[in-house]
């Protein structure tokens, strides 16, 4: 490859790391904002330790979107948990939320976000076998998500063993 045309690649991917760096850091009061109203909506609150940001291009257009995996708990005062996986786009050099779907919680299973590949967003799942209690999933498993349009699909996989 000639010296000029790796350096203009070079430059562009570098721009673009450091615009996804600075946009994670800038954006957080945007994703905190989001959360925030939606555990209003719900009579609930966020268990914010348990948030899990990715970066990867989810929408095919090699822009990469914001990924968050999120948990809303103690909705109207009850033993409750729902995990939702959010998508962000840049918009204007700002997060703008795209859309957002449920994708575990308390008696369905429990979700970990692990990363974007391939637009898709790949998700470790544990899930209910047939006697495990409310607290413990036993069932390891994978899934993954897809975007089409503003709506996010899930493609589910195998489940594995109980460990």
């Amino acid at each position: 490859m000639k010296p000029q045309v790796t350096a203009v690649l070079f430059t562009i991917l570098f721009s673009l790391c450091c615009w996804t760096a600075s946009a994670q850091n800038n954006d957080s009061p945007i994703i905190d904002a989001y959360i925030s109203r939606q555990a209003r909506r719900e009579q609930g609150e966020e268990y914010r330790e348990a948030r899990k940001v990715v970066v990867g291009d989810v929408t095919h257009d090699g822009v990469p979107e914001t990924v968050v995996l999120y948990t809303i708990e103690s909705q109207g005062g009850r033993n409750l948990y729902i995990q939702y996986l959010a998508v962000f786009t840049p918009r204007n050099r700002k997060l703008s939320p795209l859309t957002h779907v449920e994708v575990g919680g308390k008696s369905v299973r429990s979700v970990e976000l692990r990363s974007v590949e391939n637009n898709s967003i790949l998700l470790n799942t544990m899930s209910y076998g047939p006697n495990d209690p409310q607290c413990c999933p036993t069932v390891k498993g994978t899934t993954k998500y897809v975007l089409g349009g503003k709506t996010l699909h899930e493609q589910k996989q195998k489940a594995a063993k109980r460990r």
